[in-house]
């Protein structure tokens, strides 16, 4: 697969000074990284995150346990690989993961945070044909900005981070809050409302026009 194209943007986490972390460990039994991959429910396909995530697992030196949730994207070269995670299911693998990688999808990202987890998070682009609109750009994009999430608009930057954080897991973890379902809830319909207005700004609005009444068959016209 060749390179993208542009620069790569390899996002850095927050500071430890703005947030502190919570150690993660590898599973203490077979020494693996445990990644969970999450790229949504969308009926879109989202090849872009597998292939990079494939070609990035091909070459990674230590093990690394997956479980990829990849919905309607073709994964049967990955191990651990599962179109689609129930709740619970999704919520379990969570907590257990060491890195957690995900769409742009807000529930996605904070559902993550919750868990205590910087998400590394790729957006799907409407102009691959991975998302109808770019709410997924616009929203990671201001999170990246805000060091809420780890974006990666590029395999290199997604490569990277991986990397780092196959080496260092603590670097992509935050002080999780599993209680807070009220908070979450709220926030979800925040981030709505967000979402909502990025794209309201981002779509070109229509020319306004009026068509001209003719006058009637011997009406005088009015000038």
């Amino acid at each position: 697969m060749t390179g993208e194209a542009g620069t790569a943007r390899r996002s850095q986490p927050a500071s430890t000074d703005e947030e502190p972390r919570l150690p993660r460990q590898r599973d203490t039994e077979t020494g693996q990284l445990r990644l969970l991959v999450a790229v949504g429910t969308d009926k879109h396909p989202f090849d872009r995150l597998v292939d990079w995530l494939a070609q990035w697992h091909a070459q990674a030196t230590d093990e690394v346990g997956l479980t990829v949730q990849h919905g309607h994207t073709r994964a049967p070269y990955l191990p651990g690989a599962v179109p689609f995670l129930g709740h619970d299911a999704l919520q379990q693998a969570m907590a257990e993961a060491d890195l957690v990688v995900c769409h742009g999808g807000p529930a996605t990202i904070l559902e993550a945070r919750r868990h205590g987890h910087l998400p590394i998070v790729v957006p799907r682009d409407p102009a691959r044909g991975e998302h109808v609109d770019d709410h997924q750009l616009l929203f990671a994009r201001r999170l990246g900005a805000a060091g809420l999430v780890a974006l990666c608009e590029t395999r290199e930057a997604l490569h990277g981070a991986l990397t780092d954080g196959l080496a260092d897991p603590s670097r992509y973890a935050v002080a999780a809050d599993p209680q807070a379902h009220e908070a979450q809830r709220a926030a979800v319909a925040r981030v709505g409302r967000i979402v909502d207005d990025l794209v309201a700004r981002s779509t070109p609005r229509p020319l306004r026009w009026r068509a001209r009444s003719r006058p009637r068959p011997g009406a005088k016209e009015i000038r």
